[in-house]
């Protein structure tokens, strides 16, 4: 089986790795890494992360860290610098939640 590059394909690579459209990554990922701040902050003034979900954060957790692989494999600074960051959140999250919700393992049994 071959595969065929269309024509045009060279011609969007190039659009799309222009500095405009870097530029434009890095403003999506800071607008989505930092929306986890205000959670975080909520978490340490109230000391308590009863409300969050610990199987959600897990799962989100390692898919942004496999979204911080393939950023690192495809060299992509927005999404290597975003996911970085956003790993680091999230972990803060879950360790607050088990450090603050005694309760929290219960959540993983089925």
């Amino acid at each position: 089986m071959t595969f065929e590059i269309h024509p045009v394909a060279p011609v969007l690579a190039a659009t799309f790795s222009s500095p405009q459209v870097q530029d434009l990554g890095f403003a999506a990922a800071f607008c989505t890494t930092a929306a986890f701040v205000p959670q975080l902050v909520r978490v340490l003034k109230l000391r308590s992360a009863r409300e969050i979900s610990l199987p959600t954060f897990l799962l989100f957790s390692a898919g942004v860290f496999l979204w911080l692989l393939y950023g690192i494999y495809t060299g992509s600074r927005p999404v290597i610098a975003s996911n970085a960051v956003t790993l680091i959140l999230s972990v803060s999250i879950l360790v607050l939640k088990l450090r603050y919700d005694r309760r929290a393992l219960e959540e993983l049994e089925p």
